[in-house]
């Protein structure tokens, strides 16, 4: 059973994402609009995307295993392609991130023309060559290149800001983020069995270590395990795990009694906001420092815009609002790579808006035309055959 409301949910924050990521290249535009930078006590509405996007990764977990399990097939098969699907996550997370200290002029070819090559080995090696019209004889091909060119690509890297640096993980990005959050909270699920006890003790135990992580600095800390820290600091994985939640809760109380399932989830809801509110003056709210004020207020606003879509888009049926960006929540990975074409090529040709397309009102409505934009693309290509898939 496929969930209307998640996939709006999904596109709805897609959308967002893009925009909020055109933010930095705008000029007065509000402050609430925007990040909270790493010293402030403060959330921007940008702070909220990517937390209501790793809550709708929990909110689909449930589903797609259920229906790998649907189809026979083992749990050591689920679980080798949730590794690999994570690693994949981890991987075109890794290079993104080094992108962004890459130094230009000690890479040879640039690097605007290396995060091109970069985009476009992503999509040789993850679009979904099966349902696209390319013969099949030439898959293998296509991602064989693309691996080649991730190795030349990492061969060649430069960073730092004199160009001293090779590719390292000064932070995972956000689609490595996701694969954190995705691996555990996926193999936990499915070798609970989709047991609630169980998601609802590691929901928990995250907060905890989010707790921990803000009041005992490097408890769990040294060389060897920094690579998990992800993990071990709670915040990340803890919105996915709330999204886990909220689905067990919908699919155990929704049949039986709908009105119990909304008060339940709109109680956490409130919870969640409350406890936020009220600990803020012990760590603060802020999204670069991963506070327990910031994950619980977002895992907050979490359960409210499910239970609301939910009523929209399947209880009311009321979805033809949200067709026309559709593709966002569909093709995601898609939509999210798009831009890393696009902002290259801006730098290479050296094309730019005039300021008052980047200014106040006009400069949102401008960068949120663009957002759409990348979106209808990324459904024409989608209904072409083509479309990346992990």
């Amino acid at each position: 059973m496929r969930i209307a409301s998640i996939d709006i949910l999904r596109a709805l924050t897609m959308v967002l994402m893009i925009w909020v990521n055109e933010f930095w290249s705008l000029i007065n535009i509000p402050k609430w609009l925007k990040h909270a930078s790493a010293s402030e006590d403060y959330m921007g509405f940008s702070d909220i995307i990517f937390p209501l996007f790793l809550f709708i990764v929990g909110l689909s977990i449930p589903y797609a295993i259920e229906h790998r399990l649907a189809k026979k097939e083992s749990r050591l098969l689920i679980a080798k392609h949730i590794v690999i699907r994570s690693l994949s996550l981890l991987l075109i997370g890794v290079f993104m991130v080094n992108y962004e200290s890459a130094h230009h002029e000690s890479i040879f070819l640039g690097k605007y023309v290396w995060c091109i090559l970069m985009a476009t080995a992503v999509v040789l090696i993850w679009m979904n060559w099966k349902r696209s019209p390319v013969p099949k004889k030439w898959h293998i091909y296509f991602q064989i290149t693309g691996f080649l060119i991730l190795i030349f690509l990492a061969v060649i890297y430069k960073g730092g800001s004199q160009g001293e640096n090779w590719m390292g993980t000064h932070w995972w990005g956000i689609l490595g983020l996701i694969g954190w959050a995705y691996i555990i909270n996926a193999l936990i699920y499915l070798y609970s069995k989709n047991s609630i006890s169980v998601m609802v003790i590691a929901w928990i135990l995250f907060n905890v270590l989010s707790v921990l992580n803000q009041t005992h600095d490097g408890i769990f800390r040294n060389d060897i395990t920094r690579i998990f820290s992800t993990l071990y600091s709670g915040t990340i994985p803890a919105f996915t795990t709330a999204g886990v939640v909220a689905t067990l809760i919908f699919k155990k109380l929704s049949k039986d009694n709908i009105k119990w399932c909304y008060v339940l989830l709109i109680s956490l809801g409130i919870v969640n906001i409350a406890y936020g509110l009220l600990t803020r003056s012990y760590w603060g709210i802020s999204k670069i420092q991963g506070t327990p004020s910031w994950l619980a207020i977002c895992t907050g606003i979490g359960f409210f815009m499910f239970v609301l879509l939910y009523y929209i888009a399947d209880v009311k049926k009321q979805t033809g609002w949200a067709t026309v960006i559709g593709a966002a929540g569909t093709a995601t990975l898609t939509c999210y790579m798009i831009p890393y074409f696009l902002y290259p090529l801006y730098n290479i040709t050296g094309l730019k808006l005039p300021d008052f397309l980047n200014t106040s009102i006009i400069g949102l409505l401008v960068s949120f035309g663009f957002a759409l934009l990348v979106v209808f693309f990324t459904g024409w290509l989608e209904r072409k055959g083509y479309k990346l898939k992990l």
